[in-house]
């Protein structure tokens, strides 16, 4: 019999694997959310990336037949800027029509959304960078939480708590299961985060070189060539933290900062996703705020999303085979 981990998470959400593979913009479309469930984790198409919702619907649906009615979920980013969720608004009524799985909610309290989606019967997971917000979002009825570390690409939070903290101080607290992100891409993190009472971890910048991913080969070997050091915290002083690769327009909103700027105004042009979605479709990785985490020192080629997730297993169980050894 083949072994394998079982957790909360993986009864939860029906897959084999305690991996989640989180919504990344742009770039978590139905091809590569149906590759990562195909493998046996969960992946969440990315709703923004798609503003009009008959195109997300479109999505979803495409996705349904490529997974063939396996469960996959939809993120929805619920920006701190009023102005910014009106595309959202218009996004929540296609996923609950949908009934997709589950929804990876993130940014803003997800109060408002949660009774809205668990009136049709989809999970609500929440993705916090600290424990103290994983706390109200309890609360607030959430089926479980994804705490994020500093390391993670994207928004770590102002706080800037590392995971192996947020991974031994979530499950204490709280009584829902716990997802470990930031930082993660080598298995032997997984038993790492199981050990410490997670029902599993979520991975992002990991798997920016898969192969089902649309962006442009060049940003790939980009990704491939990185260290993970190569990377920058911008707009901390407006408390939006984010980690992102190191190229001429984060140098730019870094330059802003020094010189004082303090308001979302001053690097809106800097900001804009454009920019970002113009770097994948050209592999020009000079431009754009690129999401980019430390964990990119594991993402050493450019290869199917199953070989990723299937050496993440095998380095998991490579790791829980040592304990025995060192345990007295």
């Amino acid at each position: 019999m083949a072994l394998g981990f079982k957790t909360r998470i993986t009864d939860l959400l029906n897959i084999q694997h305690p991996i989640l593979c989180g919504g990344m913009m742009h770039l978590a479309d139905a091809t590569y959310v149906s590759a990562v469930v195909n493998a046996g984790a969960m992946g969440f198409i990315s709703a923004l990336t798609f503003p009009d919702p008959e195109q997300l619907r479109d999505e979803i649906q495409k996705c349904r037949d490529l997974v063939r009615n396996k469960a996959f979920g939809v993120n929805l980013y619920i920006s701190p800027r009023d102005d910014a969720n009106n595309r959202l608004e218009n996004l929540l009524s296609v996923v609950r029509d949908e009934q997709v799985a589950v929804v990876e909610t993130a940014g803003g309290n997800p109060g408002q959304i949660v009774p809205f989606m668990k009136e049709a019967g989809i999970k609500v997971i929440h993705k916090v960078p600290a424990v103290r917000f994983a706390l109200s979002a309890e609360r607030a009825g959430v089926d479980a939480i994804i705490l994020i570390g500093a390391e993670c690409g994207g928004h770590p939070g102002y706080m800037m708590v590392g995971s192996m903290v947020q991974g031994a101080e979530g499950p204490q607290k709280l009584s829902i299961p716990v997802v470990l992100g930031g930082g993660i891409g080598h298995g032997s993190q997984l038993t790492a985060a199981l050990a410490m009472g997670s029902e599993g971890v979520l991975m992002g910048t990991r798997m920016l070189v898969s192969e089902e991913i649309w962006a442009h080969r060049d940003y790939k070997k980009r990704i491939v060539e990185g260290t993970g050091l190569d990377s920058l915290v911008v707009q901390t002083t407006i408390k939006n933290h984010h980690r992102v690769l190191h190229n001429k327009t984060s140098e730019a909103v870094m330059e802003l900062e020094r010189q004082g700027a303090r308001d979302y105004e001053s690097f809106a042009h800097l900001l804009n996703g454009t920019l970002a979605r113009e770097a994948y479709a050209s592999g020009d990785t000079s431009q754009g705020l690129l999401d980019y985490g430390q964990s990119a020192c594991f993402a050493n080629e450019i290869e199917p999303v199953q070989q990723i997730i299937s050496r993440f297993i095998d380095q998991a169980f490579s790791a829980a085979e040592r304990l025995p050894a060192v345990l007295r």
